[in-house]
């Protein structure tokens, strides 16, 4: 509504001027003969009231973005002012030594120049003031991130698979951003000589078809040219370093970025640390009913796993390969592969109980 008031009161400005200057011409020439305007007259109000009406349509034609604020159109004003005041000093030396009989002329063009200047110092800084930042004494515009901020995915997390299942449940607010650095290092995998690592590779192409196949997942693949991202060789200081550009988190299963982000102040999305959130608690004492697949570690001790994968030791489960059994749970342990389940066969008195 503002900016669009501010285009409205652009365009009277101009037919103002430009009026005014057909008018002093109208009377320097002397009144017409027939009682009709001049062509020269017509011109100098309709040419600069078309190119007026143009510089809105070429600016509406940019895309959309926050009126912003009223430091905003102070900043705008304020630097149409300076540079217009800079293309005064040279419409007056160019007025000066080819057009010396029409100095109305020459203010006429400086006032065009300012109202067109002002408008698009205006229109630029409230349409793009979210992209940058200007510091400047008690004004300041910082990147504002509307809604959620974007997940900028790596190629672990890619690979991985799983966050296509995580994306289909809605539960990722923000935009799925991929960076053209990290699709090149999955395509190279996919075409490794390796089998095991073509495999991967191959599996995380699949997913990034399955994601752009959802309607309801928002996928941005991003090809920006950002200096201080492309100066980096490493895959991982790229993505803290775009991260940070963009405001946005790091969605991924690799430990060591994990740690390098978060010393850098990037947020960090770990689908390790969700998977295991979400596991269900398991208190000692608690009844499971687990089938004993292979032998422990230690002595008599027999391993199983609960449908969420988490790891099962029962104490005197090694003769009982292959059977289902029902455990107390004894103890629990949280380790950086997971949670890991103790306990022992439950006796049938205790079963009763």
């Amino acid at each position: 509504m503002v900016l669009n008031a501010i285009r409205v009161f652009f365009v009277l400005a101009v037919v103002a001027i430009s009026a005014s200057y057909a008018l002093r011409l109208s009377k320097n020439v002397g009144p017409p003969q027939t009682g009709e305007i001049s062509t020269e007259t017509k011109l100098a109000i309709v040419i600069p009231a078309i190119i007026a009406v143009g510089l809105i349509v070429l600016d509406m034609g940019f895309r959309k973005k926050s009126l912003g604020s009223i430091s905003g159109l102070f900043f705008g004003i304020v630097a149409g002012v300076f540079l217009t005041y800079i293309f005064g000093i040279v419409v007056d030396w160019v007025v000066e030594v080819f057009f010396p009989s029409k100095a109305s002329l020459g203010n006429m063009i400086k006032l065009l120049i300012g109202a067109y200047t002002i408008y698009l110092c205006v229109s630029f800084v409230l349409q793009t003031k979210d992209n940058f930042r200007f510091i400047i004494p008690y004004v300041e515009f910082s990147k504002q991130t509307k809604g959620a901020h974007p997940l900028i995915l790596d190629t672990s997390v890619i690979i991985d698979g799983r966050i296509a299942d995580i994306a289909e449940t809605q539960i990722l607010e923000g935009p799925l951003v991929i960076p053209r650095f990290v699709l090149n290092e999955t395509q190279e995998i996919a075409d490794s000589s390796n089998r095991l690592k073509r495999a991967r590779g191959r599996r995380g192409l699949d997913v990034l078809n399955r994601l752009r196949s959802n309607d309801k997942i928002e996928i941005l693949l991003t090809d920006t040219r950002i200096p201080s991202v492309d100066e980096l060789a490493e895959v991982d200081h790229k993505l803290v370093a775009l991260a940070k550009h963009m405001d946005g988190k790091i969605v991924t299963n690799d430990y060591n970025l994990n740690k390098i982000a978060k010393l850098r102040g990037v947020d960090v999305i770990n689908i390790n640390d969700l998977a295991n959130a979400l596991k269900p608690v398991v208190l000692p004492g608690e009844a499971l009913t687990v089938r004993i697949i292979k032998p422990g570690e230690e002595i008599g001790q027999g391993v199983g796993y609960l449908d969420d994968g988490t790891m099962v030791v029962v104490e005197q489960g090694r003769n009982h390969i292959g059977e289902e059994l029902n455990i107390v749970v004894t103890s629990t342990l949280q380790t950086s592969a997971g949670r890991m389940v103790f306990g022992k066969i439950q006796q049938e008195d205790e079963a009763l109980t």
